[in-house]
């Protein structure tokens, strides 16, 4: 009796280590798999390929920002500008030559470097940085010379004006924060449009003119002219996500049968005045 129960309360024979751990013999594996993995992702985002910032571009923008004939990657790369009246639309124009651009993610967010063939003396540098709930959007200081034409691009007015002339771009302090849905301005943007003439007038150059966009509690724009028989003036600020802009153009009174369709097309006729609106 004493002997059987002996027998009995024998201690099993323990497996050997690696049968009781089971997939221990394999982690190396799983390591190596994963860590090939996140070497493709990262693969991936280094080398992602120009079309896909260009993709992007033109959903962000609704069709109307375009990169065409984009090359090498999100990161640095090339591509054709254009305007375009959106994705129903004919109209499109582009920038000759082509915008050259490098982007470097780092601590204070994207920094992005933009310099364009035709238009650009030094690249342009913006400074995107997340923030809680937005993003704030900085631009340094710097200016740039565009030509008028591609304007033409976005569709109705300015496919029928097909504006000539330069665009003058100057900055300073410039600087936009999302936050909670709301946009803060700071700074200011100073856009010239220079020798402007256009396809619906036989007088070159019809003037000058300047729009300034000042920042604030309440950013506010401005439309004078510098010079020139075509006269325009307005003002507008932002309400919420909104520009609310009235103004109006006039002629000279020495040019006022020549220009007299083209203030038809600029907007509501007020006897020898057209009302411009917006908002």
């Amino acid at each position: 009796m004493t002997m059987a129960r002996a027998t009995t309360l024998r201690s099993p024979v323990r497996p050997p280590a690696s049968a009781r751990l089971g997939a221990a013999p394999h982690a190396p594996w799983g390591w190596a798999v994963a860590g090939a993995g996140v070497g493709l992702l990262a693969a991936l985002a280094l080398c992602a390929p120009a079309q896909w910032l260009a993709q992007g571009v033109a959903r962000a923008s609704a069709g109307r920002v375009l990169l065409l004939q984009a090359r090498g990657t999100v990161w640095t790369g090339s591509a054709q500008f254009a305007l375009s009246g959106g994705p129903a639309s004919r109209d499109r124009a582009a920038l000759p030559g082509r915008v050259h651009w490098r982007l470097r993610p780092g601590l204070r967010g994207l920094q992005l470097q933009l310099q364009a063939d035709c238009c650009t003396t030094a690249p342009l540098q913006v400074q995107v940085r997340p923030r809680w709930g937005g993003a704030a959007v900085r631009v340094q200081d710097q200016q740039s010379d565009w030509p008028a034409a591609i304007l033409a691009g976005l569709g109705a007015p300015w496919n029928s004006l097909q504006p000539q002339g330069r665009l003058v771009l100057r900055t300073q302090g410039l600087q936009a924060t999302w936050a909670a849905g709301r946009l803060v301005l700071q700074g200011q943007a100073q856009l010239d449009l220079l020798d402007f003439s256009s396809r619906l007038a036989t007088l070159r150059p019809l003037g000058s003119y300047r729009l300034l966009l000042q920042g604030g509690e309440v950013p506010t724009l401005q439309l004078s002219t510098l010079d020139g028989a075509l006269r325009l003036q307005g003002a507008g600020q932002w309400v919420g996500q909104r520009l609310r802009f009235s103004g109006e153009a006039s002629a000279a009174p020495e040019r006022a049968a020549a220009l007299d369709n083209l203030l038809n097309i600029l907007g509501r006729r007020d006897g020898a005045r057209a009302l411009l609106s917006l908002g």
